[in-house]
């Protein structure tokens, strides 16, 4: 956990889209840049806010609501105007271009995003609730912030991963931050003519490692696969905090 040395959020109003999801959380982490956490339900809530925070929840139910109540218009709009939103979780598939696997109505009709990222995104890439998990993660663009000392390597930033998508592919606009390696099994060889070690026992190789994109960046766009929130891990939303100043 990084503590901040400054307020580098004062003055800034940045919103939560309050709908559904992990609104607490990521308002108290807004909160504790120096920044007004300002929940956002209607579309006039979006007045006067330097940026938004897209939290994680349910994708599928949080952009029905975004329709429900007019609010999924004036995003787009704010969005492809270089607004800056940050998205966690399901903030990352509802700011994805294109998605794997989208959720479909009774009518067959799949979900819709906000968009804004050119990325190719598969939800649950992870597995469901049971198959949680948290790391640690080398994380590309934090050497600038202010709670880090001059000099200093950041250290690696505590991610916990919940039903989390993952980016299967990025465009050449988006900036890969960080990838989880996930140990993928490899293939089985076939048995070897020289038994003289144990006729009864067969190597296989070591798993392939698979690195797995879980942050990206495009312009004002900031996403991540996973909640940093949860850990009070603050760097992510002091880089966006950067980002609305137009410092990093």
């Amino acid at each position: 956990m990084t503590n901040f040395t400054g307020s580098p959020g004062t003055g800034l109003r940045v919103g939560v889209l309050a709908l559904q999801g992990g609104v607490r959380e990521h308002a108290a982490a807004i909160a504790a840049t120096g920044a007004a956490a300002v929940p956002v339900r209607r579309p006039g809530d979006l007045e006067g806010l330097s940026g938004l925070v897209l939290p994680g929840g349910e994708s599928t139910t949080m952009g029905k609501l975004l329709r429900t109540y007019g609010l999924a218009d004036p995003l787009e709009d704010a969005i492809s105007g270089g607004f800056p939103v940050y998205g966690s979780c399901a903030g990352l598939i509802l700011l994805a271009d294109h998605l794997v696997d989208p959720a479909t109505d009774r009518d067959g009709r799949p979900q819709e995003t906000l968009g804004g990222l050119d990325i190719l995104v598969r939800r649950n890439a992870f597995g469901r609730q049971r198959e949680s998990f948290e790391t640690q993660l080398v994380f590309d663009g934090l050497d600038s912030l202010p709670s880090l000392p001059p000099g200093a390597e950041p250290p690696p930033v505590q991610a916990v991963f919940i039903r989390a998508p993952e980016v299967e592919k990025a465009g050449d606009s988006v900036r890969v931050l960080a990838r989880v390696r996930d140990a993928q099994p490899g293939p089985v060889p076939l048995p070897s003519m020289n038994r003289s070690a144990d006729p009864g026992m067969v190597s296989a190789p070591e798993p392939d490692s698979v690195a797995r994109i879980v942050a990206v960046r495009s312009g004002n766009l900031l996403a991540t696969s996973f909640h940093p929130e949860i850990t009070g891990e603050l760097r992510i939303h002091e880089l966006f905090i950067q980002m609305i100043r137009g410092e990093a």
